[in-house]
């Protein structure tokens, strides 16, 4: 008889801080057995060769564009570009169309990742300046956050008015994540650039969107969670200014907290003159100075994880005058390797690379059995070769966007494979399974 449904032979596992070459052992969804070696039998074996193991990619921070905007990607087709990429849980942003605002809009996005979605997936609801009485019906077991823009948007989920936000960061039952960047500050920059200039390029985003601008946003968040004492975290921070305002302790200790996108960790300003519209994001690519800062804020601890803030969009959208083109980029399919093009290059340990993509963003959202490879925990692994290198091609990518700001360019890594519940996803680059196993993602908190 077989003990297993699947064992995976020959790994080297890097996890919670370790690399050790073991066996794995996996029953149904969860990981039953983890040895030096495994002889029992199972059902399925693949032997990996000593190829790196560890668990798979959570990115809390992305756009799948689904329902409403699906010309620039949909929830099948990013999840399937994302765990082909090593990302094996999904949390989605509310401003789709319609915004995610009502609890009825949020059962219908659940429905949506239950038939669609390759990852494992979970909703961040959308915070607006008239929702609170639904804000107060989310189950922290079930949502992963609640979505406050203090910047631009879509919709109505811009929330500006200050006593909205007191009611928000009072009463909100779920952790509060931010998008902040200070309107005003925008606006007037703004003005000042058109006055200066007949002409205004990509290279003005970060002059538009500067460190005030997000400063002003983040340090009143900041200061209204520690007066309601709010479970708070900041997304995507741009600024060596903002890193003042957060605490280098354990991520499993705080209750406010921030992360760093991949993007902004890897470009600078110099890189607009090249790249334009291409890397224009909200909130902007900044100064040199400001991308080593995060880089090292990061490996100090106030800056918490990793995230992508994948955002598609039509490329005729972005070939527009900076001023009309659409801002975010498509990023889930080579987070991994940037990662792991800074780990090579001597930021980060391969360790804490797992640590930023996986651990940390389990430990902050309190995720239920995922995040770690442990005996009991789900099974969702990713595999991965440090010396096989891919050539990234706008052919070849897999967002429905069609598009990259790294076409050309080679990394040094490859993601091998994903495994998902404990189902193979993708074995050597190729999809192995004709229906997904995703799971919505529960919380322990």
């Amino acid at each position: 008889m077989s003990n297993f449904d699947l064992v995976l032979k020959n790994c080297l596992l890097i996890n919670e801080g370790q690399e050790s070459a073991v066996d794995i052992g996996i029953k149904k969804d969860r990981i039953e057995k983890i040895a030096s070696e495994i002889r029992e039998g199972s059902k399925q074996v693949i032997d990996l060769e000593g190829k790196h193991t560890a668990p798979g990619i959570i990115d809390d921070q992305v756009h799948f564009r689904d329902p409403g905007l699906t010309e620039k990607g949909d929830i099948r087709s990013e999840s399937l570009a994302a765990v082909h990429s090593g990302v094996t849980s999904t949390f989605d942003m509310p401003n789709v169309n319609p915004n995610t605002t009502t609890m009825e809009l949020l059962a219908e996005r659940n429905q949506l990742g239950a038939e669609k979605s390759w990852t494992n997936y979970s909703y961040y609801f959308g915070a607006t300046e008239t929702n609170l009485e639904e804000i107060k019906k989310l189950d922290p077991k079930e949502t992963c956050g609640l979505k406050v823009f203090m910047g631009t948007s879509t919709g109505t989920l811009l929330v500006e008015d200050d006593n909205a936000l007191e009611q928000i960061f009072k009463h909100c039952p779920v952790t509060i994540v931010t998008h902040c960047e200070d309107n005003d500050t925008m606006k007037a920059n703004l003005e000042k650039v058109k006055l200066e200039n007949e002409e205004i390029d990509a290279s003005f985003h970060p002059v538009i969107k500067d460190d005030i601008c997000c400063y002003r946003s983040s340090s009143k968040v900041i200061d209204l969670a520690k007066k309601h004492g709010s479970d708070l975290h900041v997304l995507h921070l741009t600024t060596e200014k903002e890193i003042e305002l957060f605490d280098n302790i354990a991520t499993k200790d705080k209750k406010i907290t921030c992360e760093v996108c991949v993007h902004h960790l890897w470009f600078d300003e110099r890189d607009y003159g090249e790249l334009g519209n291409l890397i224009v994001c909200n909130p902007a690519i900044k100064k040199e100075s400001d991308r080593n800062a995060l880089r090292e804020a990061l490996k100090e601890g106030y800056i918490d994880f990793v995230a992508t803030d994948h955002a598609p969009h039509v490329f005729e959208d972005k070939k527009l005058p900076y001023l009309e083109a659409s801002a975010g980029i498509p990023l889930i399919e080579h987070s991994f390797q940037i990662m792991i093009e800074l780990h090579k290059q001597g930021y980060y340990s391969l360790s804490e690379v797992i640590s930023y993509m996986s651990h940390k963003v389990a430990d902050r959202f309190s995720i239920k059995d995922r995040g770690y490879i442990r005996e009991g925990y789900k099974a969702d692994f990713m595999i991965f070769d440090l010396n096989k290198e891919t050539l990234v091609s706008n052919e070849t990518e897999l967002t429905k966007c069609g598009w990259t700001p790294f076409n050309g360019k080679t990394f040094s890594s490859s993601v091998y494979g994903t495994i998902i519940n404990g189902q193979p996803i993708v074995i050597d680059g190729k999809l192995v399974i004709d229906k997904t196993v995703s799971e919505k993602l529960k919380f322990d908190r």
